[in-house]
C-alpha cells in the first residue's frame, strides 16, 4: 500500500481500539499512514484485548481507561487531531441480561467524548450500527437508508441510537466537525468468540456442534471487517461534515446459510437451540450514498465465501488467542439457557 500523508492530522485517538473492529482499524490505518500516531483508549473489558495490537510499532500507544472518565478523555483529546469512536458495549444478549453498562458506556461515554471535542475542536467520527433501524420483514425488498426512521428493539440498539442522536445534536448545536457511519454485521479476525460466526468456528474447532438460534431464517447483511474499516477511512478522508453514511457490502445471508457454509468449509454439523428474545428478523443496508459520494467499493464485496474462508483460517492458526476464553463463554450460554 502506498504511503501518503494523513488528511486528518498527525495524531488520532481511537476509542475501543483494542476491540474487534477497532484493532483491525488501527492496523489498517497504520498501514495506510505509517507516520500517523495513534493513541488507543480502551477499558480492556472482556471484549478488548491488548494482544489484538501485538506487533504494531511505537506509533501506537495503548492507554487503559474508560470513555466516561472526563479527565482522561480531555487530556487525550487535547493531543489528538482526530477521534474515531468505536468503544461501545455491543452484545445484544448481554444487554438483555443487564442494560445498565450499555446506558453508561454508550450514552454517558459518547457525551463525554463530544464535550471534549467541543472544547478541543477535533475531527470526530462516530461508529454506529444498522441495529438502530430495527428490522425488516424477510420478504421486504427495502434496505435501510440514511433517512430510515430509528426503531431500536434492544437495550444495546437503543443506546446506540441515543449516541447517534447526541452526535447530531452536538453538530447542530455546537458546530463540531463530526460524521457518523452505520454498518451492517462485521466478521473477520480478532472477533470475540461470543459472536455468531466465531462462536460457530470455535465450536467446530473444539469438537462441539455449531448452534443455530431458532429456525435460522433471520437475515444479516454481512461485511468483512477490513471492508468496514476501509469505508471508515474513506469517510474520514472525504466525507462531508455533519453527514451520516451507511456501510454495507450487499452481503445478505440467513443465519442458516451462514452456519451451513461454515460447516461445509470445516466439515462439521450444527444443531438448533432456543431463539433469543426480541431476535430481529432481517437487516439490509443501502450504501449507495457512500459509494456514490466517496467512490468506495468493498474488497470482498459479495464474495462472502472467500471472506469466511479467510476468517476460518485465522481462527485455526490463532488458537492461543481464543482457546483460554472458550469454556467460559460456553458456560455463560449454558447458564443463560437454564
Amino acid at each position: 500500500m502506498t504511503s501518503q500523508p494523513s488528511p486528518f492530522g498527525t495524531t488520532m485517538l481511537v476509542t475501543g481500539g483494542a476491540g474487534f473492529i477497532g484493532s483491525n482499524f488501527v492496523r489498517l490505518a497504520t498501514q495506510r499512514y505509517p507516520e500517523l500516531r495513534i493513541i488507543v483508549l480502551d477499558a480492556l473489558t472482556y471484549a478488548g484485548n491488548a494482544d489484538n495490537l501485538a506487533g504494531l510499532d511505537s506509533n501506537v500507544e495503548l492507554v487503559v481507561g474508560r470513555i466516561e472518565d472526563e479527565g482522561n478523555v480531555d487530556k487525550l483529546a487535547a493531543k489528538a487531531d482526530a477521534i474515531v469512536h468505536f468503544a461501545a458495549e455491543s452484545h445484544n444478549d448481554n444487554s438483555l441480561r443487564d442494560p445498565s453498562p450499555f446506558v453508561h458506556t454508550n450514552l454517558v461515554g459518547t457525551f463525554t467524548l463530544l464535550e471534549a471535542v467541543r472544547k478541543h475542536g477535533n475531527r470526530f467520527h462516530h461508529v454506529s450500527t444498522d441495529e438502530v433501524f430495527g428490522d425488516l420483514t424477510l420478504d421486504d425488498p427495502a434496505r435501510f437508508t440514511e433517512e430510515t426512521p430509528y426503531r431500536p428493539s434492544s437495550p444495546y440498539s437503543a443506546t446506540k441510537a441515543g449516541s447517534d442522536h447526541l452526535v447530531r445534536a452536538w453538530v447542530r448545536s455546537f458546530g463540531i466537525n463530526a460524521t457518523i457511519s452505520n454498518c451492517s454485521n462485521n466478521y473477520g479476525p480478532y472477533q470475540h468468540i461470543e459472536k455468531f460466526i466465531p462462536r460457530q468456528i470455535t465450536n467446530l474447532l473444539t469438537g462441539r456442534p455449531a448452534k443455530l438460534y431458532g429456525d435460522g431464517a433471520n437475515v444479516r447483511d454481512w461485511i468483512h471487517v477490513d471492508d468496514h474499516n476501509d469505508a471508515v477511512l474513506a469517510i474520514l478522508e472525504r466525507g462531508r461534515p455533519g453527514e451520516t453514511y451507511n456501510i454495507g457490502a450487499n452481503g445478505e445471508h440467513s443465519n442458516k446459510e451462514v452456519i451451513e457454509l461454515i460447516c461445509e468449509l470445516m466439515g462439521g454439523t450444527y444443531k438448533h437451540v432456543a431463539d433469543r428474545p426480541g431476535h430481529d428478523r432481517r437487516y439490509a443496508m443501502d450504501a449507495s450514498k457512500l459509494r456514490g459520494e466517496l467512490g468506495w467499493t468493498p474488497h470482498y464485496g459479495q464474495d462472502f465465501r472467500a471472506g469466511l474462508e479467510q476468517t476460518v483460517a485465522w481462527y485455526r492458526t490463532n488458537e492461543a488467542w481464543w482457546c483460554g476464553h472458550k469454556e467460559a463463554v460456553e458456560q455463560g450460554y449454558r447458564a443463560q439457557a437454564q
